[in-house]
């Protein structure tokens, strides 16, 4: 591991200040786990920037004629010292694949049951922009409209909020970044600005004292203007990434590494990452990446030839992935770990004619982890999809990426339906993610049973309430329904923050117009004769 100080961060998190009695009394959407001892579970995110080519890491054996054509410079060969490796021969014709022949630990990891391969992951309506895919991944878009994920607040800043809200006034991270300079979208919710620490370079050792010898004391006066606010803002940001930063150095202290990595930009983040979870830090996601995917040349350095730049991506990703699950195993808290790549898009299924592959849509996931129900979820994408007319594009996917992410936040983490829902929705369908899980991707020993985790409006014993609020999630509007109550009512509605955000009086079957607020949950208060209820409600 190379030795250099942490010097960059980015933080900023607050706590979610005191609610009032009612409101914190309704807002019972916290763990209340029963016999589940899942508090120390984590998902790590390695991100492959660039886009992935699918074709080239996961070959389609049962066409690989048609494969071959449409590749006949940069295919993996069948045969020979560097041919694909047959992954499981005891699959369906539809679903024998090949591994790209440098992949050997991701064989292990499938033999040994730690493995999943998602094939044909995508959204609805896939960007084929760096950018654009990007945003609509850390958003929890479905390519349609920005309305449609998170608009301007990331899956994970939303799912933190949701989910973690207990959490936020920790002295830990919640999130923790390694491998960019740049904070991710993904960590920025919808009322805090950031939920995670953002860490560049491997030596976590001398964080605490780089960070804690960077300023003075703070001023005594804060005005009360813009300026002072903007004071006041940067203040509390220098204040969070110290206690983070503490917690940080801490744990990396605290740690250990129990496998050999290689000198590799992957390997030291995981590296990092293994270490921190052994010392105790308490963040429950980690987001890592690697860079170079885009290639659009040398991705072989020349024909019928599997060295050039994928193989090198490949190989160190195989190799960090090998050396991290190695680590966590040997340290014994393999069971409360599970990775997860993506990438936000694929490649072409045609090649390009400079030893490499354009922009395209559908790309593989792997998750793997003792957790993990190893296997192949989904069949090799159809070939003969891609055509001069659609510019060889692969356009169907078998799973939107969502799903995969929804499954492992209630089967593993614990979320209920609530948090699931307020990360991401399906508005193309109208569906919540928690109606169409990847069932087979985590173990039945290691899945969180129901009785684990609470639905929010069962909490709320929602069938003993005299009013319904619907819809649920909304999106605009909400109107409070009774099969015979006729009088007005008044209403309350609060942010997670204890914020007032709306109050007025209404009646039954009017609409309650809340378009101005951003996605996220609230709390509506009815007080009717002498009574009153509160409800979760979502606006997504």
């Amino acid at each position: 591991m190379k030795r250099r100080n942490f010097i960059k961060l980015t933080s900023t998190a607050s706590a979610i200040g005191l609610f009032p009695a009612q409101i914190a009394n309704a807002l019972n959407i916290s763990k209340n786990y029963i016999n589940c001892d899942i508090n120390n579970r984590k998902i790590v995110l390695i991100y492959l920037k660039g886009g992935n080519d699918g074709l080239n890491t996961i070959i389609p054996i049962n066409q690989y004629d048609i494969y071959s054509n449409l590749r006949p410079t940069i295919k993996v060969p069948e045969t020979g010292i560097n041919s694909f490796i047959n992954l499981d021969s005891s699959l369906s014709d539809e679903q024998q694949i090949g591994l790209h022949p440098s992949l050997n630990g991701f064989k292990n990891l499938y033999d040994s049951g730690h493995l999943r391969i998602l094939q044909a992951v995508g959204y609805p309506s896939q960007n084929k922009s760096h950018f654009a895919s990007t945003d609509i991944y850390n958003t929890g878009n479905d390519g349609n409209s920005w309305l449609n994920g998170g608009g301007d607040s990331g899956w994970i800043g939303r799912f933190i909020e949701s989910y973690y809200y207990d959490l936020l006034d920790q002295s830990f991270p919640i999130g923790v970044e390694i491998g960019s300079k740049a904070g991710s979208l993904g960590f920025l919710g919808e009322h805090e600005h950031g939920l995670s620490i953002n860490i560049e370079g491997q030596d976590a050792s001398g964080f605490y004292s780089v960070l804690s010898g960077l300023g003075g004391e703070a001023p005594s006066f804060i005005p009360d203007s813009h300026y002072g606010q903007e004071l006041q803002y940067i203040i509390e940001n220098d204040q969070i990434s110290t206690l983070y930063s503490e917690a940080i150095s801490n744990a990396f202290n605290s740690g250990a590494n129990s496998a050999t990595y290689e000198d590799s930009d992957l390997s030291n983040q995981l590296k990092t990452v293994a270490r921190l979870i052994s010392g105790g830090l308490e963040s429950k996601v980690y987001l890592v990446k690697l860079n170079g995917f885009d290639t659009h040349n040398s991705q072989v350095q020349s024909q019928n030839d599997i060295l050039g730049d994928h193989n090198n991506l490949l190989t160190e990703l195989n190799n960090a992935i090998s050396s991290f699950f190695q680590d966590i195993s040997n340290q014994g808290f393999q069971d409360d770990v599970i990775g997860l790549t993506f990438s936000e898009f694929g490649r072409k299924a045609k090649e390009n004619g400079n030893l490499g592959t354009d922009h395209g849509e559908i790309a593989p996931m792997f998750v793997f982890g003792s957790a993990i129900n190893g296997g192949i979820s989904g069949t090799n994408p159809d070939l003969l999809e891609a055509t001069d007319e659609n510019n060889w594009q692969l356009e169907t996917f078998q799973y939107d990426f969502r799903e995969t992410l929804g499954t492992l936040l209630q089967d593993f983490i614990g979320a209920d339906d609530n948090a699931i829902n307020s990360t991401f929705f399906n508005h193309s369908s109208n569906e919540s993610f928690t109606d169409n899980k990847i069932n087979e991707l985590v173990k039945p020993e290691y899945s969180v049973d129901e009785n684990c985790y609470s639905n929010t409006l069962n909490n709320q014993n929602l069938n003993d309430k005299f009013f319904k609020i619907t819809p649920n999630p909304f999106r605009n509007e909400i109107m409070v329904t009774h099969s015979e109550y006729s009088q007005s009512f008044k209403y309350e509605i609060y942010d997670l923050n204890g914020r007032q955000i709306k109050i007025g009086s209404s009646y039954v079957g009017k609409k309650i117009t809340l378009n101005y607020v951003n996605n996220g949950i609230y709390i509506i208060i009815l007080k009717f004769g002498k009574r009153s209820e509160s409800h979760t409600i979502i606006k997504s």
